[in-house]
C-alpha cells in the first residue's frame, strides 16, 4: 500500500505551525485559490465552513490521491463578517469596532480523502476585546501584524494582549483547531493524525 500522503490546502504559516506543533508535516502545500466572497444570504457560520469544504474540494481534485485539509477563519460582530484586512483604513475600522466588545472567531476545516470522502466541523470561539485607546490601534497598525488577517488581528502575536477573555479554542482563533482537525483526519482514515 502507497503511503499517505497529506496535501495542506493553505498558504498560512500559522496552520503550518499547528500542525507541526502536534506532529503532522504535510508532504505538500497548495494554497486554494477560490473566491472567498460571502454569499449574500449566509451567516458568518455557513461561510467558514463553505470555504473550507470549496478549498478542500478545489485542491482535492487535483491531488485525487491524497488527503487534502484546509480551513477558513471568519471573524464575526453579530451577523457582520469582518474582512480579511489587506490596507491600513481597514485595520483601523475593524479594531475600532473590535474595541470594548465581544466578537465570534469561526473556523472551519474540511478534509477530504482518497476516494472522495469528505468530513468538515466549525469551531466557534467567543472573544472579548478591551476598550482600545486611539494610540493602540495605531501603534497596532503601525507594526503591521494585521495585515492579511481575518478582523484585522492575530491572537497570537501584539493582540494577544487586547483579549479580556476567550471562551473556545485558542488554536482555532490562530487559524487550525487541533482537536476537531486530528478527529477528522482520524475519521477519514489517515493513519498519522
Amino acid at each position: 500500500m502507497p503511503p499517505q500522503r497529506l496535501v495542506l490546502a493553505s498558504a498560512s504559516p500559522r496552520r503550518l505551525d499547528l500542525l507541526r506543533q502536534v506532529g503532522l508535516e504535510p508532504d505538500e502545500i497548495v494554497a486554494a485559490e477560490i473566491d472567498e466572497t460571502p454569499l449574500k444570504t449566509e451567516t458568518p457560520r455557513l461561510t467558514a465552513l463553505r470555504l473550507a469544504c470549496a478549498k478542500a474540494a478545489k485542491v482535492a481534485q487535483a491531488r485525487p490521491g491524497d488527503f487534502v485539509l484546509a480551513a477558513d477563519t471568519v471573524v464575526s460582530v453579530g451577523t457582520r463578517i469582518l474582512p480579511k484586512v489587506e490596507t491600513r483604513e481597514e485595520g483601523r475600522r475593524c479594531l475600532e469596532l473590535l474595541s470594548g466588545r465581544a466578537h465570534r472567531v469561526l473556523t472551519g476545516v474540511a478534509v477530504a480523502a482518497p476516494g472522495g470522502r469528505t468530513a468538515s466541523r466549525l469551531v466557534e470561539s467567543r472573544l472579548h476585546f478591551k476598550r482600545l485607546t486611539g494610540a493602540e490601534i495605531e501603534a497596532y497598525l503601525d507594526g503591521g501584524e494585521g495585515v492579511g488577517k481575518a478582523g484585522g488581528y492575530g491572537i497570537q502575536g501584539k493582540a494577544g494582549a487586547f483579549v479580556t477573555s476567550i471562551q473556545g479554542s485558542y488554536p482555532a482563533v490562530v487559524g487550525l483547531p487541533l482537536y476537531e482537525t486530528l478527529n477528522l483526519l482520524r475519521g477519514v482514515g489517515f493513519a498519522s493524525a
